[in-house]
């Protein structure tokens, strides 16, 4: 009977010890969080759910591998269930990255090309955030989705181009401060069922002080295939590294090649093809050929190609002073959608 006894009372043991554990990490947690509001949120109020981790260890089986809808040594994503609706719930590993990413998505929740942020969980050692779901999923690294590789067409791509670019402008402009997203990848890309896209991921987002263009690092980080080549210089963080990167991605739109420049690939942006000495680069040579199947022989079509690439080719300009702001990026795009009449 002691034996019997014993047993039954270990697991309340166990329960005790996760209760006060979940219980530290949530005091832990929302002190950070409370801080770095008050710090970035100007006292604004920006209400979003908090949910237990019983609730999200329910929603994904135990966070069940199958459940991983991608992963990274960062983070990884879940699909789940909660409160009978489909959402993402995201894992990060690093603290700090787990709060920064919660307070700029709550901030961006309020855009229609940012994925909205519906609450978190502070009761795990590293906080986890919880999103609406966006059924298309995420874009592959050469621009196609990830379901059944499927090769979105010439406008759907630039709609998704123009819709992110507001996403970016309104990141830089619409706030106290400029926010610069600088993790922006591909990666950071995900489609609705409506193929509207959805901006997130802002773990490595920064904020611009007062009275300052930039902020200055001791060490440059980037992501292979989008260095820019003025902040690894310099390392200095602006709102000009998004421009950058954003240039990529366009070009990654536009010829259905991945950014590179890791096992041996070389980088996109510093294509041979994409450097020709009079400027006349020939947009049958580099433009994916889904693209030009569809354009055809029409002139306007070809031309609206061309204004695309010159805009790509102005963000990734190594000088950072010679690339456009994101407003102005934001408002040729809507110049080369509208160049052709439905």
């Amino acid at each position: 009977m002691a034996f019997k006894s014993l047993f039954s009372i270990i697991p309340c043991v166990k329960r005790k010890e996760e209760k006060e554990k979940r219980k530290r990490s949530f005091l832990k947690n929302g002190s950070k969080l409370l801080k770095d509001l008050i710090a970035s949120c100007d006292g604004k109020s920006h209400p979003i759910r908090g949910y237990s981790a019983t609730e999200l260890v329910r929603a994904t089986n135990n966070f069940d591998p199958s459940c991983i809808i991608d992963g990274s040594p960062l983070a990884d994503l879940y699909r789940g269930i909660l409160d009978d609706r489909t959402v993402i719930i995201k894992k990060h590993y690093d603290v700090d990255m787990a709060i920064r990413d919660i307070i700029i998505s709550m901030q961006m929740s309020t855009h229609k090309n940012s994925l909205k942020l519906l609450g978190c969980c502070l009761e795990f050692d590293v906080p986890a955030l919880v999103f609406e779901n966006a059924g298309k999923g995420r874009l592959n690294s050469d621009g196609s989705l990830v379901v059944d590789n499927e090769l979105l067409p010439w406008k759907t791509r630039l709609r998704i181009a123009k819709q992110l670019a507001n996403a970016l402008t309104y990141l830089h402009t619409a706030f106290p401060r400029p926010i610069v997203h600088k993790g922006l990848t591909s990666d950071c890309i995900l489609l609705d069922d409506d193929y509207v896209p959805k901006l997130f991921d802002f773990s490595m987002s920064i904020t611009i002080p007062p009275d300052q263009l930039y902020v200055q690092e001791n060490f440059a980080t980037w992501r292979m295939g989008y260095q820019d080549p003025a902040y690894i210089k310099s390392r200095q963080s602006s709102e000009k590294i998004d421009v950058y990167c954003f240039g990529v991605i366009l070009l990654i739109f536009l010829m259905r090649r991945e950014a590179g420049g890791c096992s041996g690939h070389e980088e996109l942006a510093k294509d041979p093809k994409l450097n020709v000495s009079d400027g006349q680069i020939q947009i049958e040579t580099i433009a994916d050929p889904k693209i030009l199947e569809e354009v055809g022989g029409d002139e306007q079509a070809q031309q609206q190609l061309k204004d695309f690439l010159a805009l790509a080719l102005l963000c990734i300009q190594d000088e950072s002073e010679a690339r456009p702001d994101m407003i102005d990026v934001a408002k040729e795009l809507v110049r080369i959608d509208k160049s052709i009449l439905p």
